[in-house]
């Protein structure tokens, strides 16, 4: 692990069990209790070929835990929406995934389908093939016209881009009108195991992009998890283990000592 904040480390002590781990619970994040966790994120279920029951079970705990959204596939939007009337939670439609490889009219009716079926906002998979391939007037033309749709969250796919590909994509997502620029969807290359790698690509998106929420998602399953995303910048969290975040959280009650350890 490299130098600075996250270096750091403290001493969790939790029925009688002695564990160590990062700390990455400083600044906004350790002021944050349970409900402010839960507000920043987007809880997302992605399973083709769920039944509607589950989709209601699944919007049924959304309300319970009070998420800023619920992230759903197109054919899953219009019956969330309904579950999730009044509640305030957004219903977000994920739009082309995994590589954002449609053609642009096809990505058109997509996003216009969702803003029919009562999506709130789009969270629209960039065309990373083209970017990968220099075509950056395509995906700026692209992106602007869905953005006139709904407000839009756009997904780069950092895992597949070098440092300095994420940082051009961030500036492309906020020429396009995006109100926000997001890591990763489905067969995000990167794993658990390089979530520090996530975490600088988030830091690379904050800088490039001023004004613009950042979300990450991709492998963000504990409340540490989240922390090292926050810290790093993010806004948003896309998950689909909010509830396990979110219980995790009610679960610790800390006191956060000069020195940085954090006992329970």
């Amino acid at each position: 692990m490299g130098d600075g904040e996250n270096s750091s480390w403290f001493i969790t002590i939790r029925k009688g069990l002695l564990l160590e781990r990062p700390l990455f619970f400083r600044n906004k994040f350790a002021k944050m209790n349970n409900m402010e966790v839960a507000k920043i994120i987007d809880q997302t279920f992605l399973e083709k070929g769920a039944s509607g029951q589950k989709i209601k079970e699944v919007c049924k705990e959304a309300k319970q835990y009070g998420f800023r959204g619920f992230c759903v596939l197109p054919e899953h939007t219009k019956l969330a929406k309904e579950c999730l009337q009044g509640s305030g939670i957004k219903v977000t439609t994920l739009i082309d995934e995994p590589t954002g490889a449609s053609g642009h009219k096809a990505r058109m009716k997509m996003s216009q389908e969702a803003k029919k079926a009562g999506s709130d906002e789009l969270d629209v998979v960039m065309k990373i093939d083209d970017f990968k391939n220099g075509k950056y007037e395509e995906v700026l033309a692209d992106l602007k016209e869905i953005c006139k749709v709904l407000p839009t969250k756009v997904i780069i796919g950092s895992g597949y881009l070098t440092d300095e590909e994420i940082k051009r994509a961030s500036e492309i997502v906020k020429t396009a009108g995006a109100i926000c620029v997001k890591t990763a969807t489905i067969n995000d290359p990167l794993d658990r195991a390089e979530l520090l790698e996530k975490a600088k690509h988030i830091r690379i998106m904050k800088g490039s992009a001023p004004g613009l929420l950042v979300k990450a998602a991709g492998s963000i399953r504990t409340l540490a998890d989240l922390g090292m995303m926050v810290q790093a910048g993010a806004d948003i969290i896309g998950t689909s283990s909010g509830v396990e975040i979110v219980n995790e959280a009610r679960n610790i009650k800390t006191e956060i000592k000069q020195d940085n350890r954090i006992i329970e």
